[in-house]
């Protein structure tokens, strides 16, 4: 695991689910109704610089991108808010890994329309949470998961919770990001695309 030092930031954001739900949809309806990367990032008004910078200086290595482009056709909805420091960490690096892999289509929510499918994909500490990933096959049917944070990284956060106070626990949390690069999503992910191609439907740090 990368070393946790303290980032000094400006404030902690939780991913919290915004207040609300929309009416009940199928989950062709919410990926037909979610917008391309390029124009969430477009939109994005919080932690944008974060944004930014985690997308110019997102890469993909070869080896990974080849092995997703031989996973077969997918679609990645993902429920996610600017303002969430694991969103910003960590959707930028998929969302290349679909720019690089034309077999992957992507599209964001917010998680006000994706609420259903988030109560319904817990954190392992029980909490609906951005981001939620939800793998699609062609007939839009959910053929895996992925759940706010890599594994690591969540089971880290878990068993710090009584230990360190919150902003330090957020310090660290972002610190290993940083360092990390989006690696760890990266190769979730990629697993994640592997075990739907062997017909395995099953969700990471989830």
């Amino acid at each position: 695991m990368p070393v946790l030092l303290p980032l000094l930031l400006a404030s902690v954001s939780t991913c919290v689910p915004a207040n609300g739900t929309a009416p009940s949809e199928t989950l062709e309806e919410m990926y037909r109704a979610g917008v391309t990367f390029e124009t969430f990032l477009a939109n994005a008004t919080g932690r944008r610089e974060l944004w930014q910078r985690n997308w110019q200086r997102g890469t993909v290595p070869e080896p990974l991108v080849e092995r997703a482009r031989a996973t077969g056709s997918w679609r990645i909805l993902v429920i996610a808010e600017d303002r969430c420091s694991d969103s910003v960490n960590t959707i930028p690096y998929i969302a290349r890994l679909a720019e690089l892999a034309p077999n992957i289509e992507l599209r964001v929510i917010d998680s006000k329309r994706g609420r259903p499918v988030m109560e319904a994909h817990r954190t392992p500490d029980g909490r609906p949470a951005t981001p939620t990933v939800i793998l699609l096959d062609a007939e839009f049917r959910e053929a895996g998961c992925w759940i706010e944070r890599p594994t690591e990284l969540q089971t880290w956060w878990i068993e710090n919770e009584r230990t360190l106070d919150d902003d330090e626990r957020f310090r660290r949390k972002m610190a290993w990001y940083d360092e990390d690069a989006g690696a760890s999503t990266l190769r979730e992910v990629v697993e994640m695309l592997e075990r739907a191609r062997s017909g395995a439907t099953a969700c990471a740090a989830g």
